[in-house]
């Protein structure tokens, strides 16, 4: 049970409301204009013990980021990749914690979640803006774990931004992978990434131990990603181990790669040291100026072009969905198809053209007599 009593100020008669919490200590909430207000506000009070939500208002008068190292530990490796918690970590420090780190979780309402959504959008891209308000939100759930929030004002937020169109992907043809290898001065690299799909730290992650000759597989169980300048060595996105086919035509030049090499050597590169995609003055962005790929619509030409290239000349090639997923080491078909349905625009009109070659002869009334036509 609890009273309301009122008090004088000098603005008026106020009422204050005492009650005890669940634990028997004697709490206060003062400064109800009405008798009403505050009745109503005893009867919730009330209503919320007996359904064990209670939420001590003390308890919520603290600091967003009291809740940030416990939600940043939580994602940490293993538990996430390395590469993805630096994003956290990033987005945190950049664009959510300046805004929020020192807000009472109490006062925040979802319209101001809203306000500041609608205004990141506008200097960043709907990644970061989705990312930014998933941290914002996994740091409020823990405190309503904790018992400090009845709800979630990061939650349920309407208007995010939209899909846009996306950087347009680059598909080299056959001719142009030849030329860009030639280029290069890691030719079998370039091969490899074309025709194999492997993204560009499982490439580089490749072992000696990690090819079967027999077969003309690489086995895909280590992916190695640079961080800050570091590598850190993991399980591939997936986390599951792969096997991927190459072409009998790259045959002797993965041979030399291994040559002299110990099974835990690394494939590419000197054996010991992971190469590094060095960016827009390196050897690889040198390749392609050499080669005259650059093409006025499009900035730059990068290493995971690569791979979207050999999702277009296995496609083109007549591979299946489920081939082209395998390879590429997606998590599901679907997401192959969401990912390179402009690929497969082509597949429409042979469809079409495939069931106007099976389709029989049908009878088709004219006036009193009836002719026979194929539909075209």
């Amino acid at each position: 049970m609890g009273s309301v009593r009122p008090y004088e100020t000098a603005k008026g008669r106020r009422y204050r409301v005492r009650y005890r919490r669940p634990d028997h200590t004697e709490a206060e909430k003062r400064g109800f204009t009405t008798i009403r207000e505050a009745q109503l506000y005893l009867s919730t009070v009330t209503v919320s013990k007996a359904t064990g939500e209670y939420i001590d208002p003390v308890a919520s008068r603290v600091p967003l980021r009291m809740f940030a190292d416990s939600w940043l530990r939580s994602k940490q490796p293993p538990m996430t990749k390395p590469s993805y918690y630096a994003t956290l970590e990033q987005a945190w420090r950049s664009h959510v914690a300046p805004v929020w780190a020192d807000r009472e979780i109490s006062s925040i309402r979802r319209s101001e979640v809203q306000d500041w959504v609608s205004e990141l959008a506008t200097r960043k891209s709907r990644t970061v803006v989705i990312r930014s308000l998933g941290i914002l939100a996994g740091m409020l759930d823990v405190a309503m774990d904790d018992r400090r929030l009845a709800n979630n004002p990061a939650r349920r937020v309407r208007n995010l931004p939209k899909h846009g169109p996306g950087k347009r992907r680059v598909y080299l043809t056959h001719d142009q992978v030849a030329t860009l290898a030639a280029c290069s001065a890691y030719p079998t690299l370039v091969l490899t990434l074309a025709y194999c799909g492997l993204r560009w730290g499982e490439a580089t992650g490749l072992r000696v131990r990690s090819v079967n000759r027999l077969r003309r597989r690489f086995v895909i169980e280590e992916n190695a990603v640079m961080i800050a300048y570091e590598i850190h060595v993991g399980t591939p996105k997936t986390h599951e181990r792969r096997s991927v086919p190459y072409p009998a035509r790259l045959d002797s030049m993965i041979e030399a790669a291994c040559a002299g090499k110990r099974p835990e050597g690394l494939l590419f590169g000197d054996g010991v040291n992971h190469m590094r995609n060095s960016g827009a003055k390196g050897w690889f962005a040198n390749a392609v100026a050499r080669a005259q790929l650059f093409d006025p619509s499009i900035p730059r030409v990068t290493p995971h072009d690569l791979r979207h290239t050999a999702a277009s000349l296995a496609i083109s090639s007549g591979a299946n969905v489920k081939a082209v997923q395998r390879m590429l080491g997606h998590a599901s078909a679907a997401m192959t198809l969401d990912t390179y349905a402009d690929l497969f625009e082509d597949d429409l009109d042979e469809v079409a053209t495939r069931l106007n070659d099976a389709m029989p002869l049908v009878a088709l009334p004219s006036g009193p007599q009836t002719r026979y036509a194929r539909l075209q």
